[in-house]
């Protein structure tokens, strides 16, 4: 039996910006030799995008706030870079400072896309996705830094 699943744009481009900020996570753990920390850092965004490819009405607000932690962690590296703040510090090597550029443009365009998601999903599932995946996140980069 084969399913057939009707992506909208919305949907799909969900479904990229999450590909293109798991993918750039991950030569970050490369180039870093921190590969591992990095991986454990990515389950919450490849299981958001499962679930965008399985649900593909839910995709922005499984995505939602995946994008909003990452952009605000690019943000806080870019501070640190700029002198302005030393809530995160660091070396960052050329490489990750383009990852970070990616990765911070595929969230802030995941977000505008998000918003601009019309979907038929009541409100509060809508609230318990955002909830969910946020504190997978949070919950995945504290465990990041034990091992």
């Amino acid at each position: 039996m084969v399913i057939i699943r009707s992506y909208s744009p919305f949907s799909m481009r969900n479904i990229y910006f999450l590909a293109i900020v798991i993918l750039a996570l991950l030569v970050v753990g490369w180039v870093s030799h921190t590969v591992t920390r990095h991986i454990i850092r990515i389950l919450p965004l490849v299981g958001a995008l499962s679930f965008s490819i399985r649900k593909p009405q839910w995709s922005s607000w499984v995505a939602l706030p995946l994008y909003t932690f990452w952009l605000l962690i690019m943000a806080l590296i870019w501070l640190f870079l700029f002198g302005v703040s030393r809530i995160i510090t660091g070396s960052f090597s050329s490489t990750e400072i383009a990852m970070t550029i990616l990765i911070g443009i595929s969230c802030g365009l995941g977000i505008l896309n998000s918003y601009r998601t019309k979907s038929a999903v009541k409100l509060i599932t809508k609230i318990v996705l955002f909830v969910w995946l946020g504190i997978l996140q949070i919950l995945a980069m504290w465990l990041s830094f034990i091992g």
